[in-house]
């Protein structure tokens, strides 16, 4: 185990996570996979698209028919028949001289490898047609395959499906795919001073809010909240909760009681806990710093400070990634980070990373926005309202001056 309260620094932790596995995988039938992360490498299994087909509503022809014609000088072709949509247009041979009709997405006529479009034409009568701009082979035409071959890997394992990746996999008939496990995370709350938010608190209690708040977060990483309750600060409640949160899920985050004090149980909950290591408590980052990490098979345990907005900087650096990580992802599984530039002078004291909640500005004709702290206490509620994500002051860093340029981890879903 580690020492008790050995802080380490967010890159040391982040490093603790390369032991644990992506779940297990399940087939969804693709209309629920929006997402979802794959499982496995997927491979074409036939080519995309199908056929030749064209782009342009026009004429299908030889190419070389149209070579060095001009408004001046048209090529003169023979209109031999239609293509029809849905219909093959193998069953049409042009020769030279020769032309069709054909629409957007239909079948290219046998011989033909080019598309005039209908504006560089004009129809002499019902068999004739003169073309006032040449092309070139595979001009307005996809050809067959184009898209895919047969055998060709076309999305990664750890890919977040996205609309279009949806698309292609029903162009190739793949109406079904194997991706992650959403990751189960029951989220306990302790704490004696604490009630339910629909209950009016007594004298000396709070309502609980970090049990909504880590169960919206936990919703917006696509993983599946497990709300267990509030759990006084009491030993073995926090122990008996804990053990059936461990048995129900794939992770567990105590919130509160991760702190140095007498009523802090996290870290002997997790000691006591079966089979279970302690990797971490205690990061040098503010705010956050008591966090808790263990392990137990492939499960990992956090313990978070009981302040919401230091609870919230834990789960955005630390939680998320690694919950993103048991759904499979193996890509940007931390926040999108910006450049900004400091509105004010900002202090910050040597050896914590700081991450100080900062409100983006765009001045005009500016591309770079102004980050201006929103200062409060870690208890408030009202300054993570206002925030639009969090500006990095590293630990070896006394502070930033006004004007200074700095990396800004934006909060997901910013308006």
């Amino acid at each position: 185990m580690k020492n008790f309260f050995q802080l380490i620094s967010s890159q040391e932790f982040l490093t603790l996570f390369k032991d644990f596995n992506a779940l297990e995988a399940e087939t969804l039938e693709l209309k629920h996979a929006l997402g979802r992360v794959l499982a496995e490498d997927v491979q074409a299994p036939e080519q995309l698209p199908p056929f030749s087909r064209s782009t342009m509503d026009g004429f299908a022809v030889r190419a070389r028919d149209t070579f060095g014609c001009s408004d001046s000088e048209p090529a003169l072709l023979q209109i031999v028949g239609e293509i029809a949509m849905g219909s093959s247009g193998q069953d049409l041979v042009l020769q030279p001289g020769q032309t069709c009709k054909i629409w957007t997405g239909g079948e290219l006529a046998a011989k033909s490898d080019a598309v005039v479009m209908i504006e560089y034409s004009h129809q002499l009568d019902e068999q004739t047609v003169e073309f006032l701009k040449p092309v070139a082979p595979g001009e307005n035409v996809i050809l067959a395959g184009d898209d895919t071959k047969p055998g060709q890997k076309i999305l990664a394992k750890g890919r977040q499906l996205r609309p279009q990746d949806l698309g292609v996999l029903a162009g190739l008939g793949l109406t079904s795919i194997n991706v992650c496990r959403k990751p189960v995370v029951a989220i306990i709350s302790t704490g004696d001073e604490l009630v339910p938010p629909e209950k009016k608190p007594g004298p000396g209690q709070v309502r609980d809010i970090n049990s909504t708040t880590l169960a919206a977060l936990i919703r917006e990483c696509g993983a599946i909240p497990h709300q267990v309750g509030i759990i006084p600060d009491n030993l073995e409640a926090m122990l008996t909760a804990c053990t059936k949160a461990v048995a129900d899920s794939d992770m567990v985050l105590l919130s509160g009681g991760s702190s140095v004090g007498k009523r802090d149980f996290t870290l002997k909950v997790f000691e006591k806990l079966q089979d279970t290591t302690l990797l971490a408590h205690g990061v040098a980052i503010r705010p956050g710093k008591p966090t808790l990490l263990a392990k137990t098979k492939n499960k990992a345990l956090f313990g978070l400070p009981g302040h919401v907005a230091s609870a919230m900087v834990v789960f955005y650096l630390f939680v998320r990634p690694l919950l993103l990580q048991l759904a499979g992802q193996t890509k940007n599984r931390e926040l999108l980070c910006i450049e900004a530039v400091t509105g004010e002078q900002i202090p910050s004291a040597i050896g914590r990373e700081e991450y100080v909640r900062v409100r983006l500005d765009w001045p005009e004709k500016t591309t770079t926005p102004v980050a201006s702290p929103v200062y409060g206490k870690s208890g408030l509620l009202s300054p993570l309202v206002r925030a639009d994500g969090l500006l990095v002051i590293d630990r070896d860093c006394e502070g930033m001056d006004q004007g200074e340029t700095g990396r800004v981890l934006l909060f997901p879903g910013r308006s």
